[in-house]
């Protein structure tokens, strides 16, 4: 068991230029923006929050290389890989090895969705080829793919490099005590869907939460309340953001919404959003701003 990705791991958004091009000098400066605040657990690229379902090949190997050599080790990257068939997802994830990716967050296929005994080929196949750690991403409301805690628990007694499950299957707190009584420490378990359940997840024993980038002082100084046995605290700082988490939460508008709120910090130039992903509307924009009026500033670090 690898226990190298715990607490609070950001989902980077990808930048656009407002022509459409990859922002590379953007991401950096996300990545800097969000290591300020100390003690992160890592970064995740290429989640459904980094829209990295719009992005090429080739950007995806550009901004993984400049991610990686930016940070030189101060924290692992983990690569969300979404490939639909076996062998792609096996190229991939070595390409992303080979980048210096620490990790690799991996949907399962869901074009043709496969039943246990294909969900453990596949997984096992992405094992056997490469030599780090795998997140199983069990996101059934994205990839309609139904991984019950049995079959997870299967996966990580029986394929090598399977150490982690980022859970996103509702009622995630339930899956995650389910998950944990069928794998124990055998499987290392994270939240997802933006944080909306990280309270109830963390007291159920999960050990990390990968929300999007814009909202990290809020997740930083939940967690560390909830690892300092400080629950109050820990709801205080929760109640005040959900109405924001919430409303990122829209699907196809959450990241929209996230890359605005990172304009509006002076972290990103532009809040350009690649198709199939919408733009908030003007009615939208006067929305997000009344809702960050609402979060507060007083946030701890990660540490």
């Amino acid at each position: 068991m690898h226990n190298a990705f715990q607490g609070v791991i950001p989902i980077l958004v990808t930048p656009f230029q407002d022509d459409g091009k990859v922002d590379v000098a953007g991401m950096l400066r996300l990545v800097d923006h969000l290591d300020a605040h100390g003690g992160l657990g890592g970064f995740g690229v290429f989640g459904n929050a980094g829209e990295g379902y719009t992005l090429l090949p080739s950007e995806k190997r550009a901004l993984l290389d400049a991610i990686v050599r930016h940070l030189d080790g101060r924290a692992p990257v983990i690569a969300g890989v979404g490939a639909t068939g076996t062998e792609a997802a096996v190229a991939v994830c070595k390409e992303a090895e080979g980048l210096g990716v620490a990790g690799l967050m991996v949907l399962p296929p869901y074009y043709l969705r496969p039943d246990a005994d294909g969900l453990m080929f596949f997984y096992s196949a992405i094992s056997d080829a490469v030599g780090i750690p795998i997140m199983v991403q069990d996101a059934p409301l994205l990839s309609q793919v139904v991984m019950p805690p049995g079959l997870l628990a299967r996966m990580a007694r029986e394929i090598e490099h399977v150490d982690y499950a980022k859970i996103e299957a509702p009622p995630t707190a339930p899956k995650i005590t389910s998950t944990l009584e069928a794998a124990g420490d055998r499987l290392a378990l994270l939240g997802g869907l933006n944080g909306q359940f990280m309270i109830e997840e963390w007291q159920r024993g999960s050990r990390g939460i990968m929300p999007g980038s814009d909202l990290i002082s809020v997740f930083c100084s939940i967690w560390s309340a909830l690892e300092n046995g400080d629950l109050d605290s820990a709801w205080s700082a929760f109640q005040r953001a959900l109405p924001l988490i919430r409303y990122e939460l829209q699907p196809g508008l959450g990241v929209s919404a996230m890359k605005h709120n990172l304009v509006h910090a002076g972290v990103l130039e532009s809040a350009m959003v690649r198709h199939p992903t919408r733009s908030l509307d003007e009615s939208g924009l006067s929305e997000l701003e009344a809702l960050r009026s609402l979060v507060g500033t007083n946030h701890q670090p990660c540490r």
